[in-house]
């Protein structure tokens, strides 16, 4: 099946593939893509261990690209993709960008934001679920060969 070129799922897909980057670099496989006018202006993943930082998520990393890439703070046009529901702390910083929509795919029932009580800007769209299969056996296989 074609996926059609500017769908949530070929986004997404896209995001998959910074996951499976932070997996190379033996970080938690999670991924973040920002699009804007159906172009990608910014590609993350997460690079906590590299950076030693535990703000470097996917999405942190990604927000930062992006306003760098158009050159200002707020991202109200753009789509944020994520493999794994944000946590708070990444929801505070989507809150603080105004991004337009964020699409995220596995959910996070520990640590994500809705379930902490986190909050995005209440003009932003959020769509889950999309490739949720397939990102969640990303992290189950990850930490699967950690233990």
């Amino acid at each position: 099946m074609e996926l059609d070129l500017y769908s949530d799922e070929r986004f997404m897909r896209e995001a998959l593939k910074e996951a499976v980057k932070a997996w190379d670099m033996d970080e938690v496989p999670v991924g973040a893509i920002v699009v804007s006018q159906n172009r990608i202006i910014a590609r993350a993943h997460n690079l906590t261990e590299r950076l030693q930082d535990v703000t470097a998520h996917a999405e942190m990393q990604a927000i930062t690209a992006a306003a760098n890439h158009i050159g200002a703070k707020y991202l109200t046009d753009c789509t944020l993709y994520v493999t794994l529901e944000p946590c708070s702390m990444c929801a505070g910083a989507l809150f603080w960008s105004q991004v337009g929509k964020v699409v995220y795919g596995a959910s996070d029932p520990k640590r994500g934001y809705i379930s902490q009580a986190g909050k995005l800007h209440p003009r932003t769209e959020v769509v889950s679920g999309i490739e949720a299969e397939a990102c969640s056996d990303l992290l189950v296989e990850f930490f699967r060969k950690k233990r």
